[in-house]
């Protein structure tokens, strides 16, 4: 149960992140969709100690085609 709230905890900084990161090209709902995209294809792995990082490089990825 640690893990869970400490991955989910991971998570809405990575959205944090994001969204100042790409605050000038995608609204703080697009960044939400792209992270629980991203975050949603991990869901079947077994090992989570890399998953946030794994899923802050995909949504970045997803956000920089979106933007162009």
């Amino acid at each position: 149960m640690a893990d869970k709230a400490r991955e989910d905890e991971a998570i809405r900084g990575v959205v944090e992140r994001l969204t100042d990161a790409f605050s000038a090209t995608s609204s703080s709902a697009e960044v939400e969709a792209a992270v629980a995209k991203a975050h949603s294809s991990f869901a079947d792995r077994p090992v989570r100690e890399f998953v946030p990082v794994l899923v802050e490089r995909k949504a970045r990825a997803l956000l920089s085609e979106s933007s162009g």
